[in-house]
């Protein structure tokens, strides 16, 4: 266990093995099965989750129950509702598997100390973070302003693989489309070739 998750953390900030053993102190392995929740609107967010194996997504649902999916998660991946994280404030989001998944939490409390006493972990924590804001906002611009294939193209860019591992109706919910658009897209790029 931790096999990805420090493969992930020295890619970004190099520990030593003494530096790992300490961090190993504050890590939670746990394991989902799929559609298990580790997060569910209305709680409090109590951990950042990092993505050993498997795959989880994020998502609100509107009052007509419909899903919209705001991330994928797969293995060297984080996932969390930050914002419930950080402010101890009611999630608005739900975390679930997708798929069986083996995760290593950080609580609060262990991200609290980690912060405090491992400089390096902070660095990581930024890094990742800023990873995140950029990403978000890649996102961002590139709904308002691309193309659907454009965006599909991105989205299979970040995401490689995904269509054998995810339904073709989570990755238009992602997307903002309907599952009919997507099919549309794709085809029109599959005749494109």
């Amino acid at each position: 266990m931790y096999e990805v998750f420090f493969r992930s953390f020295n890619e970004r900030v190099s520990l030593t093995k003494e530096e790992e053993e300490f961090v190993k102190q504050f890590l939670t392995p746990k394991k989902l099965r799929k559609k298990q929740f580790i997060l569910q609107e209305g709680d409090v967010c109590k951990y950042i989750c990092f993505v050993e194996k498997g795959a989880l997504k994020s998502y609100s649902v509107d009052a007509n129950g419909t899903e919209s999916i705001i991330q994928f998660a797969l293995e060297g991946w984080t996932i969390s509702d930050l914002y419930s994280f950080l402010t101890a404030e009611p999630a608005t989001y739900n975390i679930d598997a997708l798929e069986d998944s083996e995760l290593v939490l950080i609580s609060k409390a262990s991200h609290e100390t980690l912060l405090e006493k491992l400089p390096k972990y902070e660095t990581y924590i930024r890094l990742q973070i800023t990873g995140a804001y950029i990403a978000l906002q890649k996102r961002i611009t590139s709904v308002i302003s691309l193309p659907l294939e454009e965006r599909y193209k991105n989205f299979i860019a970040l995401y490689p693989n995904i269509a054998q591992r995810v339904p073709q109706h989570m990755i238009a919910s992602y997307m903002g489309l309907t599952p009919e658009t997507l099919s549309r897209v794709r085809k029109k790029m599959n005749l494109g070739k």
